[in-house]
């Protein structure tokens, strides 16, 4: 079944919706669901200082969600890969590198996301793995695969949220001036992404040690 625009903007109200349980949990407000044949199999939210893990970005937290909850179920990794493959995230904010990286590692279908991050996207705004293919990154390591990208839903709920925070002050942690911009809704094609070829420099890193990433959360 197609999703529509009605579908679209249904989706991404959840998202928002998850965003402000961070907000209201003095997180960077964040958030995002992920669906499958037009129903949501996931959520997640920013949960960075509730975890002391500056890891966990809502896109982190809902694919965690559903990795354990297929891996009790019992699916092979081939049948976890092909669950991903029609699966479409929808987030109030361009993912960052590492988050890009992970959906691209894990083969998601397609991306919606909010309002750009002019600092520290990936998918578009520095890097663009969402335009990288590949063979294996590294011994048993499935390849990276490119995935569709939209951008500019609902981005100026999700730059209200991100300035609601920021106006009164991170408590959790030092500032750090992030800009999130708001654009038209948009796929972005390869003519409009720059810097997809220094995802293995840049960014293999950040997915495989698990560093910290780059969105100042």
């Amino acid at each position: 079944m197609v999703e529509t625009q009605e579908d679209t903007i249904c989706f991404m109200n959840l998202a928002i919706e998850q965003a402000r349980l961070a907000l209201d949990s003095l997180e960077v407000p964040v958030g995002c669901v992920i669906v499958e044949d037009h129903t949501v199999i996931a959520s997640g939210r920013n949960r960075t200082t509730e975890t002391r893990n500056a890891t966990r970005h809502a896109e982190m937290e809902a694919i965690d969600m559903l990795l354990e909850h297929w891996q009790k179920d019992g699916l092979s990794r081939e049948e976890v890969a092909s669950k991903f493959s029609r699966c479409t995230l929808y987030v109030t904010c361009e993912p960052c590198i590492m988050c890009a990286a992970a959906l691209s590692i894990i083969g998601i279908k397609e991306v919606y996301y909010g309002c750009a991050n002019d600092k520290f996207g990936g998918c578009g705004s520095i890097l663009s793995l969402h335009m990288n293919s590949s063979e294996k990154l590294t011994s048993g390591v499935s390849k990276k695969k490119g995935f569709k990208c939209t951008r500019g839903v609902m981005a100026s709920e999700a730059i209200d949220l991100l300035r609601s925070f920021y106006e009164q002050g991170n408590p959790n942690a030092g500032r750090v001036n992030t800009v999130f911009t708001l654009i038209q809704p948009q796929s972005l094609t390869e003519s409009q992404c720059k810097g997809s070829k220094q995802f293995d420099t840049s960014c293999r890193g950040a997915v495989m040690k698990n560093v910290t990433c780059l969105r100042s959360y």
